[in-house]
């Protein structure tokens, strides 16, 4: 068997055991739905996945991405800020996926920040069933993010030990800021 290693593969790979058929999952950063998609597969048709952007582009993407491969009815793409999830959502999730920083080939000075991110992934967290996870996917370096994520490290270190597992990686021997991803299980 062969592994690619990157980063969304490696998170990808990571979640699917959490995230079973019917459940509901979240895509807190639809981009051009990378992560919308492998939800959708995983919780398959009596699921839903809801995704959210900010940007008209990368809710075009999504919805388009989604249409081409038949996921139209129990996806719910949103163009709305992460942190208003639980406007929209009023189920249990089962798993959430964050890609923070810009959307990739898009304007660089349209990106998450840790205030945004944090509220968001607070958002979330009251959404999270128990045993189901939060994936936060770091991207820092050259133009933006060591500012965001030297606040949503600082965040996530603070939680609750009793209440959430925090798993940290990160790309040990990669130069130029490589992304970072973290995981966060809800114990109780």
């Amino acid at each position: 068997m062969s592994y690619s290693y990157q980063i969304t593969e490696y998170c990808h790979r990571f979640l699917e055991p959490y995230i079973l058929e019917g459940e509901v999952c979240i895509d807190a950063t639809a981009g051009k739905g990378n992560d919308t998609e492998f939800l959708r597969r995983l919780v398959g048709e009596n699921g839903k996945v809801y995704a959210f952007d900010i940007q008209k582009e990368a809710i075009d993407a999504t919805r388009e991405r989604m249409k081409q491969n038949g996921y139209t009815s129990n996806v719910e793409v949103i163009c709305d800020s992460h942190e208003r999830m639980q406007s929209y959502v009023k189920e249990e999730v089962s798993a959430i996926v964050f890609n923070l920083g810009y959307l990739p080939g898009g304007d660089h000075a349209i990106s998450t920040t840790g205030k945004t991110s944090i509220q968001a992934m607070k958002a979330g967290m009251n959404l999270l069933k128990k045993d189901g996870i939060m994936s936060v996917c770091i991207y820092s370096g050259k133009d933006s993010g060591y500012e965001e994520r030297e606040e949503v490290l600082s965040f996530l270190k603070s939680l609750d030990s009793k209440k959430w597992l925090v798993i940290l990686h990160q790309y040990y021997n990669r130069q130029n800021d490589p992304p970072m991803p973290a995981f966060i299980v809800r114990l109780r």
